[in-house]
């Protein structure tokens, strides 16, 4: 039967609104009532602002994306919420889906992931950020005892961090302008420091920062024959990329990393619904909590995506709580 839901739509950049919408599943999907949902701040900002260039219109759709850049559209892909129709192993069962920020849905059952008993629903909302974190380290393909520099301390530059942090023997250094950082940094088991103060050398970089800025520290701090990986995107700005002064003669990698293709390294055995069940898996970690930095009820939406799109602040990844 058909069922009354909400949903948040971008009708027109940076303008959005919650429109009314009917839930009917069809063969074989799962119905999901929402509990949390979390705000992808780099890509949704650039989603919401119109940012999206013509040329990645379909590239860069979102699982059950509805509309069409640049508005209206219904995007995201961070939703948590309890299956209330569904196989029998899964009803009222806790579960991470990549779906917009709508408060009920139906999806087909291959697109839900079961919540491990260890993760909560709100620290879920954090898992689509972590497989992105999951999937640019091991473009990095770091070594046991590496010094990894993470430029960037959003949600995905802390979540590698985090990551890098747990090899033996490495020394993870989180790079960034916001001093307010050093808090998270030191939550999450590695050091911290300003791009003034960053140390030089590193085996390995990864750039989250989304700014030219950053990318130039990276290349910067970068030791000899060292690869950087680029994981900010930067939607229609062009950037400027220091390939002068030593790039060559240091022989550096400069190498990109977008968690739509699983990484080079992985793909011959791995698959994306056994990626996401890792990054869930590693959500059990409490420690992860001090990357959910806000909470606003579902119908505060408009207002919220405004605000981090404009005046971000310290904010890290900010759940939606429904109902």
């Amino acid at each position: 039967m058909p069922e009354a839901a909400r949903a948040f739509w971008i009708t027109s950049p940076g303008h959005g609104e919650i429109r009314d919408e009917v839930v009917v599943p069809g063969p074989g999907e799962v119905v999901i009532r929402t509990l949390y949902s979390g705000i992808s701040r780099g890509t949704e900002a650039l989603v919401f602002a119109g940012r999206v260039p013509t040329s990645e219109y379909q590239r860069m759709r979102a699982p059950f994306q509805s509309g069409e850049f640049p508005g209206p559209v219904k995007y995201g892909y961070s939703s948590v919420g309890v299956v209330e129709q569904g196989p029998g192993d899964l009803i009222n069962r806790p579960a991470f889906v990549l779906y917009p920020h709508q408060t009920r849905y139906a999806v087909p059952a291959a697109s839900v992931y079961a919540l491990p008993e260890n993760v909560p629903p709100r620290r879920a909302a954090l898992t689509a950020n972590l497989e992105t974190a999951l999937n640019g380290l091991w473009d990095g393909r770091p070594h046991i005892g590496d010094r990894i520099a993470v430029v960037g301390a959003g949600t995905v530059g802390c979540l590698v961090a985090w990551l890098a942090g747990r090899l033996p023997g490495s020394t993870v250094e989180l790079i960034d302008v916001n001093p307010h950082r050093a808090l998270v940094a030191g939550s999450l088991g590695v050091r911290f420091a300003t791009p003034e103060s960053a140390s030089e050398g590193a085996d390995l970089v990864i750039h989250a920062s989304g700014s030219a800025a950053g990318l130039d520290l990276a290349l910067r701090i970068a030791g000899l024959e060292a690869t950087i990986v680029e994981l900010s995107w930067y939607g229609d700005r062009v950037v400027p990329v220091p390939l002068g002064q030593s790039f060559h003669v240091r022989r550096l990698t400069l190498m990109s990393s977008q968690v739509g293709r699983l990484s080079a390294s992985q793909r011959a055995r791995w698959d994306q619904r056994r990626r996401m069940q890792l990054a869930l898996s590693l959500l059990a970690d409490p420690t992860l909590d001090v990357l959910i930095t806000g909470e606003s009820d579902f119908q505060e939406l408009p207002r919220v995506m405004a605000d981090l799109e404009s005046r971000p602040g310290n904010a890290l990844c900010h759940c939606i709580r429904y109902g």
